[in-house]
């Protein structure tokens, strides 16, 4: 008897639904606790520095320190005293009432009394139950940071720090420098006078000016045509080339 031949069985293919496949996978699972925390945290908004009640000294940037200076302290058609709000986009007057807490004249209501805002020997101390005389000079004033400054320690030990760094850097290129670039230098600063001093005063008076001003030092320790100029000083005095009337050319 002839073996029959047994057809394999076709295997049934299940047609799955893909997208309600993800959706129960997604139902199934629960959200944890650092998902919940995610969820709930929102974007912080920055934040303005408060204003700190203190006393505050000002100080004028200036060379010259008179005995007294009086800024304005009030708008008028020779001294503008107008602060761009950018909030409003609108500018605003500006001037100091004693008798008013707000610097802008459009929230000072009723009569105004006017105070001076004067510089003695230099600076300008406003204790802090004046707030709107500090804040007119510390946030609004148009010759802040112009004609004057508030000073700031913090500011102050970052410039202190500035200049020790350099004071230092210049310290080094001088104890370093050669005698011919030393007497380069001070030949800058003294001129002529440099050819009476000896080595050791000229390696003395390098440092001591390097010190006083490390950034001039530096400036002229890096630059090639001083070295050139004091070399053409040097053959000008022994007459081996002759400077001509105006300064600029050598024969």
């Amino acid at each position: 008897m002839a073996n029959k031949k047994v057809q394999p069985k076709k295997a049934v293919v299940k047609q799955v639904d893909l997208e309600e496949s993800i959706n129960e996978v997604v139902t199934a699972v629960e959200p944890t606790e650092t998902t919940k925390d995610w969820q709930s945290v929102k974007p912080t908004e920055p934040v303005e520095p408060e204003w700190e009640i203190k006393d505050r000294l000002y100080y004028l940037t200036g060379r010259d320190t008179p005995l007294t200076l009086t800024i304005p302290g009030k708008h008028t058609r020779k001294h503008a005293l107008l602060y761009f709000d950018e909030k409003t986009r609108k500018q605003k007057e500006i001037r100091y009432a004693t008798n008013h807490d707000s610097p802008f004249k459009e929230e000072q209501d009723g009569e105004a009394t006017m105070g001076h805002i004067m510089f003695r020997d230099g600076d300008l101390r406003v204790p802090k139950e004046k707030q709107n005389l500090q804040k007119l000079l510390s946030l609004y004033h148009p010759l802040r940071n112009r004609l004057y400054q508030e000073y700031d320690p913090v500011e102050e030990a970052y410039d202190d720090l500035e200049l020790l760094d350099l004071q230092t850097d210049a310290a080094v290129f001088a104890r370093e420098m050669d005698i011919d670039d030393a007497e380069a230098i001070l030949c800058v600063e003294m001129g002529t006078a440099v050819n009476q001093l000896s080595s050791k005063e000229i390696k003395r008076d390098l440092r001591l000016f390097a010190n006083r001003n490390p950034k001039l030092f530096l400036d002229l320790a890096q630059d090639d045509n001083v070295g050139l100029r004091n070399t053409a000083i040097k053959a000008t005095e022994a007459g081996i080339i002759a400077l001509s009337q105006d300064q600029r050319t050598f024969s």
